[in-house]
């Protein structure tokens, strides 16, 4: 029999990768980020040239391999696709110890 598991709202969490915070924001920003590429009808070599990175590593990006680009250069990618990126700083829930890191999309 097959069990199943409820997991959280971060798979990389559930998976114990590390950092998985960080991993977490990075696949949702790159996740905008393929979806306005595709919105624009743009290809890889065009979305590449604006976005001031090389076709392969944008690639990887979109096929979430994104160990290597840091959430600043995702964010600038954003900014050059015509997008606003606002950092929000909040105070955490006092039962909480520490802060947590989310993305929201308008």
């Amino acid at each position: 029999m097959t069990q199943i598991e409820k997991g959280s709202t971060n798979v990389y969490a559930d998976l114990g990768i590390e950092n998985a915070d960080e991993m977490l924001v990075k696949a949702q920003l790159a996740t905008k980020i393929g979806e306005i590429i595709r919105r624009r009808k743009l290809t890889q070599t065009q979305a590449a040239e604006l976005l001031n990175m090389p076709q392969s590593k944008l690639s990887n990006m979109l096929r979430g391999q994104f160990r290597g680009i840091s959430e600043t250069k995702m964010i600038e990618c954003l900014t050059r696709l015509g997008r606003n990126v606002e950092i929000v700083v909040t105070t955490a829930p006092r039962s909480k110890a520490a802060g947590h890191v989310s993305v929201v999309f308008a």
